[in-house]
């Protein structure tokens, strides 16, 4: 088992789930249920995920875990750009 917590890449995740929170706090209240979860569940699934697959048995796990923390991050980026087109997002945050 991997300690997690060491890892770069999940150390940078974290701290993505953390601004992402902090923006998401000024969307409109009506997106609560809607995009802001969204977009907070795909960013909180990426480090989940990392930390997940440190706790698994062996690389294939670890790899396949990883795998799917990149497919939330692919989530999270089109629900960051869809954010900054609807304007919930200025160009510098979304950057």
């Amino acid at each position: 088992m991997k300690d997690f917590r060491k890892l770069e890449v999940w150390q940078k995740a974290h701290g993505l789930v953390l601004s992402v929170y902090g923006e998401t706090a000024s969307f409109p209240k009506e997106e609560i249920y809607g995009l802001t979860s969204q977009i907070r569940r795909a960013a909180v699934s990426i480090p989940a995920n990392i930390a997940e697959g440190c706790g698994r048995n062996g690389d294939a796990e670890l790899a396949h875990f990883l795998q799917m923390a990149a497919g939330s991050a692919s989530e999270l980026s089109y629900e960051l750009e869809l954010a900054r087109d609807l304007g919930y997002l200025s160009a510098d945050q979304h950057a």
